[in-house]
C-alpha cells in the first residue's frame, strides 16, 4: 500500500539525517523531494505546494526536541499534516433512519457492486444489522447477477426487479420491501459509466432525490489517481455525497487520491477496500494511514483484526488440550483459518512496525498456508487427533495425498512439535501467542 511514495518519502528524510539544527536550507532541500514523491503519487500540484509550505511553515525555527533527531522532527511534522490532509479524524457512517438507505455511486469498473456486498457483510457481522441489497443497474446485462452472487455469499438478501428499467420504481419498491420484511438497512448499487455523462448523473440524482438517503457514497477505484479526484468532484457537484469509499488499496496504489480528494471535495474518506474477500473492508483512519505511508506500521489495526477473530471460548478449549497434552492438527488448521480471516498476509505484515519495508520486495502469498493445509488434509483423523502415529510410511502417504514431497511433511511436523512444546511451556497466553507464532510459519 504506497510503497512508492514511502519509499521516496524516507529517502527525502534522509537529507536532514546528521544535522544537529533544522535549518531553512536542509529544509527546502528536504521538502523539494517530498513535494516531487507528492506529485509523483498523482497529488494535484497546488495540494502538495500548501502542503509542503505548511510544514516548512512549522519546521523552521523549531529546537530539536532533546529526544529527538532533526529527520525525526520533520517525519513527525509531516505526519501531523498529512493526517490533517486525509481528513483529520475517522468519520462513521450515519446509521440513522428506519431503516437506514445507503446510496451508492460512481462509474463503471469502481469497485461498486463489490463493495456494496463488503458493506453489507460489514454492517451484518459487525453491526448486526438486516441488510438488504438492491440492484438498480439496469443497463449491464451482468451487475444484477454478481450482485446475487455477493448476496449469496455473504448471506443477504438482494432485490432486484429485472424485467423494470426504472431503476428510481426498483428502488422504492425496495425501501417497501424492506420495512415490510424486517430490514433496517437498505444498500442501492447504481448503474455507472465508464466516463461521466448527463444520462448517468441525471438518474442517480432522480434516485437520491426519491429515496432521500442517509448516506450517499461516492466509491472510487484508488489506481486512477487524479481522475478519480476530478470524477469525485464532478460527483458532488451532482450529488453532495457524505464520502468516499477508496477501492483496489491493495493493488499499485499511487496515493494521490487518498491524499487530495478531501482537499478538493471537502469530504471524509470513510471506508477503504483492501483485497478481493468480502471481509477485506476497513474503516479508513487518517493517522493510521499515515502511519503506514510514512513507514511506521499500524498496531492499532493489526491488533484490532486480531480481536475480532480471537474466541474466547475456543481460547479456553485450547488451553485444557494443551494441560492434557491433546493439541492436534485439527487445532493448528483452526488457527490457521483465524489468521487467515484478518485479511491479505502482504498487508497484514505492511502492519507491522519497520517490518514493511524490509517486505516491500518480498511477494507473500495470500496461499501462504496452502502446502500446510493440504498436509494437513492428507491426515486421517486419527492422525491429525494423534500426531504421533505418523511414521515413515504415514509421511509417504501423507505427502502423495498432497502433493508435497516427505521432506515438506517433516518439516511440518518438526515445526508442529517445537510449537507443542513451546505452548506447553507458557500455557497462561494460549491462543492468542500462538496466533504470533504462526504467522512466521505461513511465509
Amino acid at each position: 500500500m504506497f510503497n512508492n511514495l514511502s519509499d521516496k518519502l524516507d529517502k527525502a528524510f534522509h537529507v536532514l539525517k546528521g544535522h544537529g539544527k533544522i535549518t531553512e536550507i536542509n529544509v527546502a532541500e528536504t521538502l523539494k523531494e517530498v513535494r516531487r514523491a507528492l506529485l509523483d503519487a498523482d497529488v494535484n500540484f497546488k495540494i502538495a505546494k500548501d502542503f509542503t509550505n505548511t510544514v516548512k511553515e512549522k519546521a523552521i525555527g523549531q529546537n530539536v526536541l532533546t529526544t529527538l533527531n532533526p529527520g525525526q522532527l520533520m517525519v513527525k511534522i509531516v505526519k501531523d499534516e498529512l493526517t490533517e490532509l486525509m481528513g483529520g479524524e475517522m468519520v462513521g457512517i450515519n446509521l440513522g433512519g428506519s431503516p437506514t438507505i445507503i446510496l451508492m455511486s460512481g462509474l463503471q469498473g469502481s469497485g461498486k457492486t463489490t463493495f456494496s456486498g463488503k458493506l453489507a457483510n460489514y454492517l451484518k457481522t459487525k453491526k448486526t444489522k438486516q441488510v438488504l441489497l438492491v440492484g438498480c443497474d439496469v443497463y449491464r446485462p451482468a451487475a444484477i447477477n454478481q450482485l446475487k452472487v455477493v448476496g449469496e455469499q455473504i448471506g443477504v438478501e438482494v432485490y432486484a426487479e429485472e424485467e423494470n428499467k426504472n431503476p428510481v420504481a426498483i428502488a422504492q419498491n425496495a425501501i417497501k420491501h424492506a420495512k415490510a420484511n424486517g430490514k433496517n438497512v437498505v444498500i442501492i448499487d447504481t448503474a455507472g459509466r465508464l466516463a461521466i455523462d448527463e444520462q448517468m448523473m441525471t438518474e442517480i440524482s432522480n434516485i437520491h432525490k426519491a429515496v432521500n438517503p442517509q448516506e450517499t457514497l461516492f466509491v472510487v477505484d484508488s489506481m486512477t489517481g487524479q481522475d478519480a479526484v476530478n470524477t469525485a468532484k464532478a460527483f458532488n457537484d451532482v450529488l453532495n455525497f457524505d464520502g468516499v469509499v477508496l477501492t483496489k488499496l491493495d493493488g499499485d496504489t499511487r496515493g494521490g487520491a487518498a491524499l487530495s480528494i478531501k482537499s478538493v471535495v471537502n469530504k471524509p474518506i470513510k471506508f477503504i477496500g483492501t483485497g478481493e474477500k468480502m471481509e477485506a473492508i476497513d474503516v479508513f483512519h487518517p493517522d493510521r494511514m499515515a502511519d503506514r505511508i510514512l513507514g511506521m506500521g499500524d498496531v492499532v489495526s493489526l491488533v484490532e483484526r486480531a480481536q475480532e477473530q480471537f474466541d474466547e471460548e475456543e481460547a479456553r478449549k485450547l488451553q485444557k488440550k494443551i494441560a492434557k497434552n491433546q493439541f492436534g492438527f485439527d487445532d493448528f488448521l483452526k488457527q490457521i483459518q483465524q489468521i487467515k480471516k484478518m485479511g491479505n498476509m502482504k498487508d497484514l505484515v505492511g502492519m507491522i512496525p519497520g517490518v514493511g519495508k524490509t517486505m516491500k520486495d518480498i511477494d507473500i502469498d495470500d496461499d501462504a498456508f496452502k502446502g500446510i493445509e493440504a498436509i494437513i488434509h492428507s491426515m486421517t483423523p486419527t492422525e491429525r487427533s494423534q500426531p504421533s502415529l505418523i511414521d515413515a510410511s504415514r509421511k509417504k502417504r501423507i505427502a502423495k495425498g498432497s502433493g508435497t514431497s516427505v521432506q515438506e511433511v517433516n518439516q511440518l511436523m518438526k515445526q508442529f512439535d517445537q510449537m507443542s512444546k513451546m505452548m506447553k511451556m507458557m500455557q497462561g497466553g494460549g491462543g492468542k501467542r500462538m496466533m504470533q507464532m504462526m504467522k512466521g510459519m505461513g511465509r
